[in-house]
């Protein structure tokens, strides 16, 4: 069974996500961040997808241009980043990123939060999520997550 790797700040889920797609540490895809201007303290990790578009860019990994309004489970596509925990602060869009992927087959949510009794999610009803970005590469880092 997959590690996670797990959010060590609040606004952390960007950072965590992009790091278990591209198989890196969250210490390792912090410093990255941090070279690119991209901190966890900026609370518009949790509002701006430029931020994990970039991360991704640094290891040759593209993702959709645009956000995808969630249908089901089953229309997602092998890999994606997720939207879930949407919520609107002083009128400003906040959401938690996740990763869905599909492990021989079967679906799964990597979910960063340090909270969760299992980062391994597969409680699909409870997670609700809002759109999603497809993640669009040829050949991934092995692993997708931390093992």
């Amino acid at each position: 069974m997959p590690t996670p790797v797990i959010q060590e700040e609040v606004t952390g889920c960007g950072i965590a996500s992009v790091a278990n797609i591209v198989g890196q540490s969250y210490a390792d895809m912090k410093a990255l961040a941090n070279r690119l201007g991209i901190y966890a303290t900026d609370k518009a990790l949790w509002s701006d997808t430029q931020y994990v578009r970039r991360l991704l860019a640094q290891f040759g990994v593209k993702a959709s241009a645009e956000e995808i309004a969630f249908s089901s489970w089953q229309e997602l596509p092998d890999l994606a980043l997720l939207a879930i925990k949407h919520h609107v602060e002083e009128g400003r869009n906040f959401w938690h990123w996740v990763v869905f992927t599909r492990e021989e087959g079967q679906p799964l949510v990597l979910d960063s939060a340090s909270y969760l009794p299992s980062n391994i999610r597969r409680d699909f009803d409870e997670m609700q999520p809002e759109w999603y970005i497809e993640v669009l590469c040829d050949e991934l880092p092995d692993p997708v997550y931390q093992s």
